[in-house]
């Protein structure tokens, strides 16, 4: 059996046996990758530290053709979630939860794993948590085509701002962003969710701006609620169901 090697990012684990781990991961060049992580349950398991969501570790593995998992031989922590602040950990696992809904198996896509590793090093960085989440799902829907188009109304072209009443409303029937005359026009009222000038503000900066400079714009939390609700609504529209980590983490902002 061949023996590569690769930097990955963790996605998820469970078990196996009585003391195995299998591990979910994303390779930088061979797309996502299911294999077993002998005696990673082990209190003594040369695996310790390196199996958390959004891990970015140094993997070597063997790959059999014939064989549906991979033998993981050894996983080496290069960055961890766990060296940030402590509302981290929960983000790097709704992180790698996205990333495992939209990775392919077995698929090179070195942009999607450049992304995760960014948002892991702001995440590192103590990068703002809302912000830096609202950014990782910007760009996950995006590059899965998910996203709609922000800068010009989909029904009649007009540019979302520099006009009066510049903002966006996603319609509930095409998934597409419209401006306010065309969303009145929809059903002689105002339909879908809506997105202020604040709102299109942060995805221009997102666009262009790497998750590191997410400080460099003045967010509100109204600016980032209302990108959440969008986000949300745009993958429970795709994906037909809502992640798990989606309601810890709602749970957690409940508590506070």
């Amino acid at each position: 059996m061949p023996l590569y090697t690769a930097d990955a990012l963790v996605l998820r684990t469970y078990k196996l046996g009585e003391a195995d781990r299998i591990v979910v991961f994303l390779t930088s060049d061979r797309g996502k990758k299911r294999g077993v992580a002998k005696s990673a349950r082990r209190p003594r398991s040369r695996f310790v530290g390196a199996l958390e969501p959004l891990t970015h570790v140094r993997v070597a593995y063997f790959e059999k053709e014939t064989r549906e998992l991979v033998g993981l031989n050894y996983a080496e922590p290069v960055r961890s979630p766990l060296s940030g602040p402590g509302e981290s950990v929960s983000h790097a696992s709704y992180f790698a939860e996205l990333l495992d809904e939209w990775a392919q198996a077995d698929d090179p896509n070195e942009t999607l794993f450049r992304l995760g590793a960014s948002v892991l090093d702001a995440l590192a960085e103590g990068v703002d948590i809302e912000g830096l989440a609202r950014y990782f799902e910007y760009w996950l829907l995006r590059l899965q085509g998910v996203y709609p188009p922000h800068l010009v109304c989909h029904r009649c072209g007009q540019r979302f701002t520099g006009v009066p009443e510049a903002g966006a409303w996603l319609s509930p029937l095409d998934g597409v962003l419209t401006c306010a005359t065309c969303a009145d026009g929809l059903a002689g009222h105002r339909m879908g969710t809506p997105l202020s000038p604040g709102a299109l503000a942060f995805l221009a900066h997102a666009r262009a701006r790497g998750p590191l400079e997410l400080g460099d714009l003045s967010r509100s939390s109204g600016v980032l609620a209302e990108l959440e609700t969008l986000h949300r609504a745009l993958m429970v529209r795709h994906l037909e169901r809502e992640l798990r980590s989606t309601r810890v983490l709602q749970a957690i902002k409940r508590g506070h």
